[in-house]
C-alpha cells in the first residue's frame, strides 16, 4: 500500500526528533550536586574571640563531568576576587574552595592548579585550593589528563568581617557564581547565601521596674511646698548576644504631666480626678554605679542628635533627659560615641517630688502614677 504524503512528511519529523536527541546525547555534561549554598543563620555566640572575621561555616558539593570521548575536562570558576586566595562574598565577606577526593573514570587522580586553560600547572595535590581565577584539571607527573568522567569534591567556607555581623535589620547576602568547562563550554551557576540576624540586647529591671511609695497621708506632706520623697533604686541588667554599641532612652509615658516647667530631665506622675498636675520624678545614672563586661571604669555619653554627635564623656551623674540618649564609654573626654558593650550592670537612682497638696484635689485617693519606658537603641 503506498505511503501518502502526510504520512512521508510525519516520518521524516520523527526522523529529525530522533536525531536531534542523539546529537544532543554525544555533548558533555556538566553537574553540581547543590546550585543553592546557603550557609544559613549567623550566630554570634559560636564564636567569643577577637578574630577580625567570623567564620559563617563549611559547606560539600560534588561535581560531576561527563563526556561521551575522552577530552580535557579541566574546569574553571567565575566570581568576583576578593584576594589571592579567596573570593568575594558580598563587599563584608568572602569564601574560599578546597578541590579534593578527585577521580577521573573510576581512579583517584591528583589535581594541578591552572593559571589559564591549557597552561601547566603551577601546584598539584591531592587537596587543592582552588584559587581566583585559576583551573582545576587531573593531572599526572605535572600533564594534564584527557578522561571521560571526572568527579570531585568541593569544600567552601565562608567569613565575615565582625562589624558586618552586628547588623540592625535582618540581612540576607547573595552572590553567584558560575562554574564551567574551558574545552567543552558546559557550565552551572551557583548561588551562595547568608542570613544575619540582628544582635539583641534585653534589659530587664529589679522589682519588674515598680517604685512603690505606699500609703501616703496628706497630713504628713507639705500642704504649700513640694514634697520630695526618699531616693529610691532600681537594677537595671543589658545583656546582648554580642557586644554591640547601644544606648539608653528615657520616654515618658504620662508626658506633660510634670510639675516643674518645661524641665526635660522631669517625668510626670499623672494627673488627678481634677486633671492636677500630682508631681515628677526623675531618673539618674551614675557611672561609677555601672560596669561592663571587663572595662575598667566606665563614663557617660550623651547625644541630643539620636546618636549623630555626641557630648564629651564624662564620669559626672546627671538625670536623663527626654530628648538625649545615653551611653558609656572607656574613656573620659571622648566624643566618639559608646563603645561595644555585651553586658552592662547598674544602679538607677529614681527621686520624687509631689506637688503641694493645696494643688491637689484630695476629694478622692490621688493614685502616684508615673510611668516611663526604658528603651535600648543603637545609634
Amino acid at each position: 500500500m503506498p505511503v501518502t504524503p502526510y504520512l512521508r512528511q510525519l516520518c521524516l519529523w520523527l526522523l529529525l526528533g530522533v536525531a536531534g536527541t542523539a546529537q544532543a546525547l554525544e555533548e558533555c555534561q556538566l553537574n553540581v550536586s547543590e546550585a543553592l549554598v546557603d550557609f544559613g543563620r549567623m550566630s554570634r555566640l559560636a564564636q567569643n574571640d577577637s578574630a577580625p572575621q567570623r567564620l559563617l561555616g563549611e559547606r560539600r558539593l560534588s561535581v560531576t563531568v561527563n563526556c561521551p570521548q575522552a577530552e580535557d575536562l579541566s574546569l574553571f570558576y567565575r566570581a568576583l576576587a576578593a584576594n589571592p586566595q579567596r573570593l568575594q562574598f558580598t563587599e563584608h565577606g568572602s569564601y574560599a574552595i578546597e578541590a579534593g577526593n578527585a577521580l577521573l573514570d573510576g581512579r583517584a587522580v591528583e589535581l594541578g592548579l591552572l593559571p589559564a586553560a591549557g597552561q601547566a600547572p603551577v601546584a598539584v595535590g591531592n587537596v587543592l585550593e582552588w584559587r581566583p581565577g585559576h583551573g582545576i584539571a587531573p593531572v599526572e607527573r605535572g600533564a594534564v589528563l584527557t578522561g571521560n568522567t571526572l568527579s570531585l569534591q568541593l569544600t567552601l567556607r565562608a567569613w565575615a568581617d565582625l562589624a558586618a555581623t552586628q547588623v540592625r535589620d535582618a540581612t540576607t547576602w547573595e552572590t553567584t557564581a558560575m562554574v564551567y568547562g574551558a574545552q567543552h563550554g558546559r557550565y552551572r551557576e551557583l548561588t551562595l547565601r547568608a542570613h544575619f540576624a540582628p544582635i539583641a540586647c534585653l534589659p530587664s529591671l529589679s522589682d519588674h521596674g515598680v517604685v512603690d511609695y505606699g500609703t501616703l497621708y496628706a497630713k504628713d506632706l507639705s500642704a504649700t511646698n513640694e514634697s520630695p520623697l526618699p531616693t529610691r533604686t532600681l537594677r537595671l541588667n543589658v545583656t546582648c548576644d554580642a557586644p554591640i554599641p547601644f544606648a539608653l532612652r528615657m520616654k515618658d509615658n504620662r508626658d506633660g504631666s510634670a510639675t516643674g516647667g518645661t524641665d526635660e530631665t522631669a517625668y510626670g506622675l499623672d494627673l488627678d480626678a481634677s486633671g492636677n498636675k500630682i508631681g515628677r520624678f526623675y531618673l539618674t545614672i551614675d557611672p561609677a554605679e555601672f560596669s561592663a563586661d571587663s572595662i575598667p571604669t566606665l563614663y557617660r555619653t550623651d547625644s541630643t542628635s539620636n546618636g549623630v554627635a555626641w557630648s564629651s564623656s564624662t564620669a559626672r551623674q546627671i538625670p536623663m533627659a527626654a530628648n538625649s540618649i545615653l551611653g558609656f564609654t572607656d574613656k573620659t573626654g571622648v566624643t566618639t560615641g559608646p563603645v561595644a558593650i555585651q553586658t552592662l550592670t547598674g544602679t538607677l537612682r529614681i527621686k520624687t517630688y509631689l506637688a503641694p497638696m493645696q494643688s491637689l484635689d484630695l476629694r478622692e485617693v490621688v493614685q502616684i502614677n508615673g510611668s516611663g519606658t526604658l528603651e535600648i537603641i543603637y545609634p
